[in-house]
Order: structure tokens, then C-alpha cells, then sequence
């Protein structure tokens, strides 16, 4: 389908839960909800609060990626799923697809929840196909302690110092490879236009020969261990690495960021719609919602989860408390169509480069 993949870190999760949710590879017809989600991406035991709350049961099965969730659901036009979170740009391929019901407000109070700006985004303005539950940017993670000049710009990963030669490292997936060189360009990370891509396209590959490795999951441990000085980053996977080691640092280059957005959102074909809607209205509950940021160190969409936080993590996590006014100014990713088929081929050509 279009768009990119976002891995997802475990962080926080105990072994035995983890393993529990790795052995859930297909939806369970015994519970009354199946959600299929990252793996570590809200409490372990939020299925069992939100039946003691509610009564009902619920099942949650793990995708690794977008792709992976979005393939099942188109093979079974959404059969076996009730609710699902993707990202942004695969909820609007869903909706296009008629797989994804309408988001019926008055059966999720904790809307009233949400930053006024999370009910405005761009690729579905007004929730009427999705709810968020995390968004953020993506920017420069490094070693404050080990460069020789802090960063600012994509041009300081993409056309690095001799000191940083070897020890950068640069997102694999389609949007987030391509965004860094558009941004750099001063373009959209939504851009289409083939002039502007091939453009894109030369730069990155100049990019590719200083580079240490294209690296979606361990690349903060390679800044922790120092085999990387500078990557880029999503700005809560770069708080993993801050967590580990505070010298860590991460920063909105000056050309800008993308802003990712995570999802909720009920297939057409669930056959519990209403309690598909009263698990959303659960996650949206400020204490809920706070757990996600606090657990997977991301910002949520939530006003009150977020004025909830100590003030000691948000010292220690200071992109967390970026204001929402300044995180929407930057260009949400959004569905580019049949031009996603342009950006796998430009990627390729990119990576298969010598």
C-alpha cells in the first residue's frame, strides 16, 4: 500500500507480556473486540482494565509494521478486526478503500479530550475517520558529548563534517528516508513533482556514502554505545537513547520536521461497533493516554494526559514538552497516491547506489 512503515520499540513491556502478545499472530473469535496494535504501544494489562470497566473482553494481536496490518486488512476487507491503529496515511487508504467506519462521536465523550489542533489535522479534519493517539516529529538525535558542533540542520546528517563521516545513521522506510532530503531542499514531504524527487534522490545518494548504516531500530543504541554520533530520529525513539544516556540530545533541524501521527480507527466490518467506540473512549481517558507518553516516551493528543506528566520526566525528555501549536506547524505525512510507487523506486535506486 502507500506510505511507510513505523517499527515500534517494546520499551517497559515485561518479558512475559511481551511474549504473550508475540504468541497473539491472529485475531482470537473468543473476545468480544479484537485490536491489533504495536507491540508495547498501551498498558500490558489495559485489556483487562477496560473489561473491568466496561464488561467487555478484548483480544490484542500485534502487527511489526503498517504494511503488515493493511495487507490482512484489505485480503479480508477488514473481517476479524475491530479496532486498529496505523498510522495517518494508511488511515486515509483505508477510509478511500470503504474498510473503516465513521467515527461516532457521541459514543466517545473523551474526544473532548484532545488538543483543539488534534481534532484539525490535516488528513481528516474533524476525526471523522480516525482518533490519534500519538504524534510527533522527526528530527537529529546525537552525542552532545562527542560532537565537535551540535547540529541544526538535514545538511549536517545528509552532507556531514569529516569527524561525523561514518557515524551517521538515516531512517530505512520510504517517507522518513525521502522526508530528510526533501526538507533539506526546502520541498514537501508530500512532494510528487519528478524534477524535485530525482533532485531528492541525487542528494541522498551523496548522503549514502558517509553514512555508518540506514538503521529504523537500533540506531539509538548506537548512539548510546558511540558507534553513531548523529542519526536521525523519531523524537521518542531518540528519548530511548536519552533515557540510557543523558549526554543524548535531539533537535528539530532548522528546514523543519514532518509531523507523524499514530491512529485509531474501527473497521466497517467489526461486528461490535459500540464497543469498538467505548475502547477508544477508554484510551482516550487522561490517565490512559498519560501512560502512553510515560511508557513509550511520545507525546500524546491529550490535553489533560499531557499537563498530567511529572515535571522530572519532562526535564528529562525536554522534546516532550514541544508546544502543540509549534509540533502542527510542521507538514503532516500524508497519502501521496499512486506517487508512493515513484518513492519505492526512488528508494531502491537510492539504496542499490554504489
Amino acid at each position: 500500500m502507500t506510505a511507510s512503515t513505523r517499527l515500534r520499540h517494546p520499551l517497559k513491556i515485561s518479558s512475559v507480556a511481551l511474549g504473550l502478545a508475540l504468541a497473539l499472530s491472529a485475531p482470537a473469535a473468543a473476545a468480544d473486540l479484537v485490536i491489533s496494535n504495536w507491540d508495547g504501544y498501551m498498558a500490558p494489562d489495559a485489556m483487562a482494565a477496560f473489561k473491568a470497566a466496561t464488561g467487555v473482553s478484548g483480544e490484542v494481536v500485534v502487527h511489526a509494521t503498517n504494511e503488515e496490518i493493511m495487507g490482512k486488512l484489505v485480503a479480508s476487507g477488514g473481517k476479524g478486526y475491530d479496532v486498529v491503529f496505523v498510522s495517518s496515511p494508511f488511515a486515509e487508504v483505508l477510509n478511500k478503500l470503504g474498510l473503516i467506519e465513521a467515527i461516532d462521536h457521541a459514543k466517545i465523550p473523551n474526544l473532548a479530550n484532545l488538543y483543539p489542533e488534534a481534532t484539525k489535522l490535516p488528513h481528516d479534519a474533524g476525526n471523522n475517520f480516525s482518533v490519534p493517539y500519538t504524534w510527533g516529529t522527526t528530527g537529529l538525535c546525537y552525542r552532545s558529548d562527542l560532537v565537535k558542533t551540535e547540529p541544526a540542520s538535514w545538511n549536517d546528517l545528509l552532507a556531514p563534517s569529516d569527524d561525523l563521516t561514518g557515524k551517521t545513521t538515516m531512517l530505512a522506510t520510504d517517507r522518513w528516508l525521502l522526508a530528510a532530503g526533501q526538507l533539506a531542499k526546502g520541498y514537501s514531504v508530500n512532494e510528487t513533482d519528478p524534477a524535485k524527487l530525482a533532485e531528492v534522490k541525487d542528494l541522498l545518494i551523496s548522503a549514502k556514502k558517509t553514512l555508518l548504516a540506514y538503521d529504523d531500530t537500533t540506531f539509538y543504541s548506537k548512539l548510546v554505545s558511540g558507534e553513531a554520533l548523529l542519526v536521525q530520529a523519531w523524537d521518542g525513539w531518540c528519548n530511548y537513547g536519552i533515557a540510557e544516556k543523558p549526554e543524548i540530545k535531539y533537535v528539530t533541524p532548522k528546514e523543519g520536521s514532518d509531523l507523524w501521527v499514530d491512529t485509531m480507527v474501527v473497521m466497517k466490518a467489526s461486528a461490535n461497533k459500540d464497543a469498538a467506540f467505548q475502547f477508544i473512549n477508554f484510551m482516550l481517558d487522561a490517565k490512559n493516554h498519560a501512560w502512553a507518553a510515560q511508557n513509550i516516551d511520545y507525546k500524546v493528543p491529550n490535553k489533560p494526559a499531557m499537563e498530567s506528566l511529572p515535571a522530572d520526566f519532562l526535564a528529562k525528555f525536554p522534546n516532550m514538552s514541544m508546544p502543540v501549536a509549534e509540533l502542527v506547524k510542521f507538514e503532516q505525512l500524508r497519502d501521496v497516491g499512486d506517487a508512493q510507487r515513484d518513492y519505492s523506486k526512488i528508494v531502491s535506486e537510492i539504496k542499490a547506489a554504489q
